[in-house]
């Protein structure tokens, strides 16, 4: 099948914990050139980067190193000296009044499906049921986003070219309606980890396209791997080690069937408004681009 969505980091999200996907299996369908880079000490919202260094002393961006072996992650690219990690997404906050609905198929869904862990970190879902709290706030009470390209390794000579461009072409955005309104079941390329995400068909998607295509732009021009063909924009929940997409699949058709059936599960999840471009390099955040009204 046609590859999907852009290459993440595979040890570390924001997703970072998430790799880009070429194979899917389909679930029921329920600039500003001024602006300084910002330092961030969280992993990303989408692939966690745990390979990343904080900043050292003298604000440079640090070089990726290797750190302990964890057999449940794995890298979308060889860790190479010099090379930064740059991912470029558009962030993402589920609405607050959705969270307990979502984090209630989450916990049924994790329950059926042994393995799920909370995207861009190594924490079983399954181990946060006794505090429905904390379960809501460690799966959903963080920032997600929406790739616009792999996620691939420059070296530093690029970095500035890359932002500059980015900002240059996409600074005139408008802000618009995002609509996420189907469950769905992605794996990665080499099949080692299954995603369970929200895909965007309708409201956004022709803006997101758009948007994808000039980074793609920018991508060509750097020399550096462009997205997938036919991309699907979507934010991921929760990933599972290995190819589990036909049972992963089944379990959330029955319940969202069965939320259907029972009217407490609407066609349309939920609706986010954009709010800008961000651009991860390394543990370096640059603000891209922001919305206007106008």
């Amino acid at each position: 099948m046609e590859a999907l969505i852009a290459s993440y980091g595979g040890t570390s999200s924001d997703s970072d914990s998430e790799l880009d996907c070429s194979t899917t299996i389909r679930s029921t369908g329920v600039t500003n050139s001024n602006i300084e880079p910002e330092t961030i000490n969280l992993p990303l919202p989408p692939p966690p980067l745990s390979l990343l260094n904080p900043s050292n002393s003298s604000g440079t961006v640090d070089y990726l190193t290797i750190s302990q072996p964890q057999p449940s992650r794995v890298r979308s690219f060889p860790h190479v000296e010099g090379n930064y990690a740059l991912h470029v997404y558009i962030p993402v906050t589920i609405p607050s009044a959705l969270k307990k609905e979502l984090a209630q198929l989450l916990k049924k869904v994790s329950s059926i499906v042994p393995g799920l862990h909370v995207v861009g970190i190594d924490i079983p879902l399954n181990s946060l049921y006794k505090d429905d709290s904390k379960f809501q706030q460690i799966t959903l009470g963080r920032e997600f986003h929406i790739s616009l390209g792999r996620t691939v390794p420059i070296r530093v000579h690029q970095i500035d070219s890359i932002v500059s461009m980015l900002r240059q072409k996409l600074h005139c955005q408008r802000r618009y309606w995002i609509d996420f309104s189907k469950w769905e079941v992605f794996i990665n390329d080499d099949c080692t980890r299954s995603f369970l995400s929200i895909e965007v068909l309708t409201g956004g998607l022709l803006e997101i396209t758009k948007q994808i295509q000039v980074v793609n732009e920018v991508y060509r021009l750097h020399d550096l791997p462009e997205f997938y063909k036919n991309p699907r924009p979507h934010i991921s929940l929760a990933w599972a080690s290995g190819d589990i997409s036909n049972s992963l699949k089944r379990v959330v058709e029955e319940e969202t069937n069965r939320l259907s059936v029972e009217g407490s599960l609407q066609k349309h999840i939920f609706s986010s408004k954009f709010s800008g471009i961000e651009c991860k390099i390394g543990n370096k955040l640059y603000k891209i681009c922001k919305f206007s009204d106008d």
